[in-house]
C-alpha cells in the first residue's frame, strides 16, 4: 500500500515522526527511510483493519508481527520492526499524539548473534588484486578496473562502509599525510588512515577519473555514466570480484569491513582504536571481532598442536 492510500493523519505522523529523527537526532537518511518505511507498513496493515496509528492496541500489534512471521519474515527482520514501533510509539507519546504507548509490553524476538564471516589475510589480498583490465582493454575497462581497485583497496585497507565510499569526496582524501575523511552513522565525520596500497590505488584511480567523469562532480568514485556511484553498485562490484577470486565465498562490502577489524586485533591493534577507525559508538560493537579473533587462535591450535 503507497503512502497516499493511508489515512493523511498517519502520513503527517509518520512525516512528524521522520522529521524528529532526521533533525532532532541526526539520524542518517538511510536509517531514517528505514524507520519511515516499518512505521509505514504498520500503518497500512491497521488501515486494512480500519485502525489508525494513534487508535492502536497491544492486540493491533501483535497480530501485524505475526503476520510478518507467517510472511516468512526473519527473525532480524522482525525484530527491527519492533525496534521502529518501540521509537514511535514513545516518540507519539513524547508528542502528545497518544495517551498511552500501546508498545510497551511488545517483546522483541531473539536474535540469534552471529559471528561476522571473515577473511585469511591471504583471500583478503587476491579479492583488493582481482581487478586486471588485460592488455587488450579500452580507455573506459581500463579506469573502471583502475577504480574498482581502488574502492576494494579503501575497503579493506580503511575498514569503510560501503555509503562511506559511495559518499567520499576528492577533497576529502589527504594523500600526503595518507587519510581519508568519512562522514558515517548519524552524520558524524571522522578520519582515518590510508595505507600504501590504498594510497596507490587512488592515485592510479584519480589519473583517469576524467575518463568516466570529465570535469564532474566532486565525488571520489564516479560510474560509467559519469555520475556518483551508488552503494548498489559497489555491492554488485564486490560481489563480481568475490566469485571471481574466491571461489565458493559470499563476499559483501560487510565481509571486507570485518576482515578490516578482525586482522588490525590480531595484530595487536588497541580495541579502542579500532572502535574509532570503525566509527562504532560504543566499544561493545567492536567487542565481537575479539570472538572472531579467539575462534582462530583455537582453530590454529586445533590444526598445530600435536596434543590438541
Amino acid at each position: 500500500m503507497a503512502a497516499r492510500d493511508l489515512p493523511r493523519s498517519d502520513v503527517a505522523l509518520i512525516d512528524g515522526f521522520t522529521d524528529h529523527l532526521a533533525l532532532e537526532r541526526h539520524l542518517s537518511p538511510a536509517t531514517v527511510e528505514a524507520y519511515r518505511r516499518d512505521v509505514s507498513q504498520l500503518a497500512a496493515f491497521l488501515r486494512r483493519a480500519r485502525r489508525d496509528l494513534p487508535g492502536a492496541g497491544i492486540d493491533d500489534l501483535r497480530r501485524f508481527l505475526a503476520q510478518l512471521t507467517s510472511l516468512g519474515y526473519a527473525r532480524a527482520s522482525i525484530a527491527r520492526r519492533v525496534g521502529a514501533i518501540h521509537t514511535f510509539y514513545r516518540w507519539a507519546v513524547s508528542s502528545g499524539v497518544v495517551a498511552e504507548d500501546p508498545a510497551a509490553l511488545l517483546g522483541r524476538p531473539k536474535v540469534i548473534s552471529r559471528l561476522p564471516v571473515v577473511l585469511r589475510v591471504a583471500e583478503a589480498a587476491a579479492l583488493v588484486e582481482a581487478p586486471d583490465a588485460g592488455e587488450d582493454a579500452s580507455e573506459v575497462e581500463s579506469a573502471v578496473v583502475l577504480r574498482d581497485r581502488a574502492i576494494l583497496e579503501l575497503m579493506y585497507g580503511s575498514g569503510l562502509r560501503v555509503s562511506e565510499v559511495a559518499g567520499v569526496t576528492v577533497d576529502r582524501v589527504d594523500l600526503d599525510r595518507g587519510r581519508v575523511t568519512v562522514v558515517g552513522k548519524g552524520d558524524k565525520e571522522r578520519e582515518v588512515p590510508l595505507g600504501d596500497p590504498a594510497r596507490q590505488a587512488v592515485v592510479a584511480w584519480l589519473r583517469v577519473r576524467s575518463v568516466l567523469a570529465p570535469g564532474k562532480g566532486d565525488e571520489l568514485f564516479m560510474n560509467r555514466r559519469g555520475g556518483p556511484i551508488g552503494p548498489r553498485d559497489i555491492r554488485r562490484l564486490v560481489g563480481r570480484y568475490g566469485r571471481a577470486a574466491l571461489s565458493g565465498r559470499r563476499v559483501t562490502p560487510h565481509t571486507l569491513r570485518h576482515s578490516f577489524a578482525t586482522h588490525l586485533l590480531e595484530g595487536g591493534a588497541d580495541i579502542r582504536a579500532v572502535q574509532e577507525m570503525l566509527g562504532h559508538a560504543s566499544v561493545a560493537t567492536t567487542q565481537r571481532y575479539t570472538h572472531v579473533s579467539r575462534s582462530r587462535l583455537f582453530e590454529a591450535y586445533e590444526q598445530s598442536h600435536p596434543r590438541a
